[in-house]
């Protein structure tokens, strides 16, 4: 029998990420992101944050992301109680 160890979500509810790329992007993609906001750091990376629906709008996500050419540093699922974006480490 196997045991979950993940917490209880709502399957209705969209899920929030976290996703960080390396460099900047340009304000002319903001209506590319729509729903997510982009946050330009210090550091020369951006970090986009929002709900996405499903499973399929991440890796649609991805592809965007892929096609634009910036490196993928990290994706992360922020818990559904975490109000406050927070930076990942």
């Amino acid at each position: 029998m196997s045991k979950n160890t993940n917490p209880k979500t709502n399957p209705n509810q969209p899920t929030v990420y976290h996703i960080r790329l390396k460099g900047h992007l340009g304000s002319q993609w903001v209506e590319w992101f729509e729903g997510l906001t982009i946050t330009l750091e210090d550091e020369g990376d951006t970090l986009l944050y929002g709900p996405l629906a499903d499973q399929a709008a991440l890796h649609g996500l991805l592809r965007k992301i892929r096609d634009l050419g910036l490196p993928l540093l990290s994706v992360v699922c922020v818990p559904a109680n975490e109000e406050v974006c927070k930076s990942p480490d």
